[in-house]
């Protein structure tokens, strides 16, 4: 099982460059960045964590220029969205940005999105929350035909475009994996329709344990083969349980949480997690 990193890299913390560094050279798998445009200050939708809402969210860097400078300084490490708000993104810039970040890291980037829990945000962006994962799902169709297809053209409810030249394409073939965020039904469904990928959120570990059969019964009732989808477990605590749990449910990859501080600090939470790249 592969261990990666999740950071709310801010205008505060360590830079993510030199996070970057100490990861790779410490021998963890990935690292995952968020993303949140802005932060209303109306407030109106509730943290989803519970209380206020942290600082980091208002804080957080371009996922995309983030990961970029992380590429510049790496070699090995995979480097992640967790999650990109596809929804509050043009679809065909965001299809270059990743393909761009994908280029530029020589095949290494993890493209993984959802929908978000901010009706405000969105709805800043000109999405309609009600419709958000149906955009979504064409999104998600409509960037792999700009990355696989010389001359991508989609026509849905939500995404339309005729015929366009869109390059660098990435790396990986046929395509950066995307996966998906979330824990509902719809989401699992949605992954066994069009992803590769589940990065569910590890705050309650039984209902990811669930998720997994859940996950897997759809995919055999579909016809699709369960090990083609990946499951990375996101934002767990360095916790020896928590670890051995999901290596057992046969989970692909965990992604310890590591806080928006200073390098000293961060530091100090890396010499924690680096203890499980030893079993």
């Amino acid at each position: 099982m592969d261990i990666g990193l999740f950071n709310f890299a801010t205008d505060y913390s360590m830079p993510l460059a030199d996070l970057a560094r100490e990861a790779e050279a410490r021998g963890f798998e990935s690292l995952w960045v968020p993303e949140h445009t802005h932060i209303p200050v109306s407030r109106r939708s509730p943290y989803q964590g519970g209380g206020e809402l942290p600082k980091e969210y208002a804080h957080t860097l371009d996922p995309f220029a983030a990961l970029a400078a992380a590429a510049a300084v790496t070699s090995r490490l995979k480097l992640g969205t967790g999650i990109t708000l596809i929804v509050e993104r043009d679809t065909i810039t965001a299809a270059k940005a990743a393909a761009t970040v994908d280029h530029l890291s020589g095949g290494r980037f993890l493209f993984g999105l959802g929908g978000g829990w901010n009706r405000e945000e969105a709805e800043h962006h000109g999405t309609e929350w009600a419709t958000r994962f149906k955009r979504l799902e064409e999104q998600m169709q409509a960037i792999k035909a700009i990355w696989t297809q010389d001359e991508a053209e989609f026509h849905g409810q939500f995404v339309n475009f005729d015929r366009i030249w869109c390059w660098p394409k990435p790396v990986q073939e046929p395509h950066p994996p995307i996966i998906l965020g979330g824990e509902t039904i719809h989401t699992l469904k949605r992954i066994v329709r069009c992803g590769d990928g589940w990065l569910p959120r590890a705050r309650q570990p039984e209902q990811v344990l669930e998720g997994i059969g859940k996950l897997r019964a759809l995919s055999e009732a579909a016809g699709r083969d369960p090990a083609t989808i990946s499951i990375s477990v996101f934002a767990l605590p360095p916790e020896q349980r928590l670890v051995d749990q999901f290596a057992a449910a046969g989970v692909n990859r965990v992604i310890f949480w590591l806080p928006s501080a200073d390098a000293d600090a961060t530091r100090r939470h890396l010499d924690r997690c680096q203890g499980f790249l030893k079993g």
